[in-house]
């Protein structure tokens, strides 16, 4: 009976942990992959390249953009068109299909719809108004981004009543509005889809082979009772 208890105590706790980590992977919308390069939100799914300014030390031979990263919207186009066509047409990364974030046509805040919105609100935990920099957030998860710029973003969608306009996101307040494309902004890139998903920790690993272990324990003993 002792035996029989203890197999039963030793299920249950399996069933909790393997709840557990099922749950932690689940809740966690952003998830880092490619070592870091890359942050998968497996809300929208797309994934968003972690250098939050990579044409700052990378321009793909792309001309026209300033030392610190910004351009104008032509060349910010021109920019993920070469990100794309990089490695022997193989892209970036190994991928090909970058583009700038798309965005819904909400002006202001907060304006949860578009792609640089859902990742300021709800998965970086941005406040909007003056003064509410996406770098003053305590998320965690904005340590999974570098070079995160306090400053407006281009979006690839065109303003539709002014097509010399785009729509822009500002993570200085979470706003969001539509800009000449004749001024300079920072990109972000962005593609559709996940790249590969990230491994279980090892201790999780570890844990779950304990545990195995022990039933098996267990289950001998029953058998020789």
């Amino acid at each position: 009976m002792k035996t029989t208890q203890t197999l039963q105590t030793l299920l249950v706790a399996v069933a909790l942990s393997a709840g557990l980590l099922s749950a932690t992977g689940a809740n966690a919308n952003l998830m880092p992959a490619l070592g870091g390069q890359v942050v998968n939100d497996t809300d929208l799914n797309i994934t968003w390249l972690a250098n939050a300014n990579l044409a700052a030390s990378n321009t793909f031979g792309v001309g026209g953009i300033n030392p610190d990263g910004m351009m104008i919207w032509g060349t910010a186009q021109s920019w993920i068109g070469a990100m794309n066509a990089s490695n022997g047409g193989a892209g970036y990364l190994g991928y090909s299909d970058w583009r700038l974030p798309t965005s819904e046509t909400c002006w202001g805040y907060p304006c949860t719809g578009s792609e640089m919105g859902h990742l300021f609100y709800t998965e970086l935990g941005g406040v909007p108004g003056a003064g509410s920099s996406i770098l003053t957030s305590s998320d965690p998860d904005l340590a999974l981004f570098q070079n995160v710029q306090s400053f407006n973003y281009w979006s690839g969608t065109e303003y539709a009543p002014y097509p010399n306009h785009a729509w822009i996101f500002d993570m200085r307040a979470g706003t969001q509005h539509a800009y000449g494309k004749d001024n300079i902004m920072f990109a972000l890139a962005v593609r559709p889809g996940q790249v590969a998903a990230v491994p279980e920790p090892a201790t999780a690993w570890l844990i779950g082979a304990g545990l195995i272990g022990l039933i098996g324990v267990a289950r001998r003993r029953l058998t020789l009772r």
